[in-house]
């Protein structure tokens, strides 16, 4: 299977991890359309169907047969896991309906659909890396809200549907918690960051490009995608502001001392082994991409100063 020559990415023109997936497409040579809620009213089917066929150049709604059409990336989701407790209806509808309505004319349509999921799908009691094929117990609304997004998807027959789990986004353009902590940092002595929860941070350029391997491999079903290795959110903090150079202490503290309204899974970390199989390479450890990302992040934040 090869790249679509068209690829529609929802949440491309605004999105952290839209964005990057507008690049990576891009530099790859797919004529990559990104999408904002402004472009298309993301719950309105037959304005998304209008939508579509402004560029699907493929008779009667079928697929090339090397499936090399238009494909459909959601990188859409509500992603405020303590608000989403209070607004369940949104995220659900962000989450799960908005999917679901892609999936639908991802099928009737014969596109192929690329759609991003999450850790929190998983309740962190396994006390190992999570296989994409582990059984699911989400603790939030946030993390239910993007399994019935998966659910919803894997419901229909569409041909080549990839659903790819991350966790832990940090890249260039948008505020993310590296971000914040490098924010903090020059602002403050000490910083007190959780460090009893662990996940797969994830670089949103790398992520983009590993999905991008993975679209040209004709990967399918549920796979987990992130950086390699595993961190606390302490470390992962310490880390951007040791590269940082910030006279700034990060003092690590448990969950119990940052109470929050959603619960989060201790131990979250994605097993990437069948994604480095289909993908053929394997991502560089997060630490790597963090120090390529810490100085973009430092330039950011100067602009917005000045």
């Amino acid at each position: 299977m090869s790249l679509p020559r068209i690829a529609i990415v929802f949440g491309g023109k605004n999105g952290l991890l839209g964005r990057a997936l507008v690049a990576a497409l891009t530099a790859a040579g797919v004529e990559t359309i990104p999408v904002a809620a402004s472009d298309v009213d993301y719950f309105d089917a037959d304005a998304l169907d209008e939508f579509l066929d402004r560029y699907d150049t493929v008779e009667d709604g079928q697929e090339d047969d090397d499936g090399s059409g238009l494909c459909l990336v959601n990188a859409v989701a509500y992603t405020q896991v303590d608000q989403a407790e209070d607004q369940a209806e949104e995220a659900y509808r962000l989450n799960a309906a908005f999917p679901a309505l892609l999936g639908v004319l991802a099928e009737e349509r014969g596109h192929r659909l690329l759609h991003f999921s999450t850790d929190f799908v998983f309740d962190g009691a396994k006390g190992a890396p999570y296989l994409p094929n582990d059984a699911t117990n989400p603790l939030s609304v946030y993390g239910a809200s993007k399994l019935a997004g998966e659910e919803a998807l894997l419901a229909l027959d569409i041909a080549g549907l990839l659903i790819l789990r991350t966790a832990w986004l940090f890249g260039p353009g948008k505020n993310n918690f590296v971000k914040r902590m490098l924010e903090l940092g020059s602002q403050r002595g000490e910083l007190s960051v959780v460090d009893d929860q662990f996940g797969s941070p994830s670089y949103t350029p790398d992520l983009a490009a590993l999905s991008v391997a993975l679209v040209r491999a004709g990967a399918a079903g549920v796979l987990h995608a992130a950086n390699s290795g595993r961190a606390s959110w302490h470390e992962l903090a310490s880390a951007a502001v040791t590269l940082a150079e910030r006279p700034c202490v990060v003092k690590p503290i448990p969950t119990s001392g940052y109470p929050t309204k959603a619960k989060r899974p201790p131990c979250s970390v994605l097993d990437l082994s069948d994604t480095v199989r289909l993908a053929g390479y394997s991502p560089r450890p997060w630490q790597e991409a963090l120090a390529e990302y810490v100085p973009l992040a430092l330039a950011e934040l100067a602009a917005q100063a000045g």
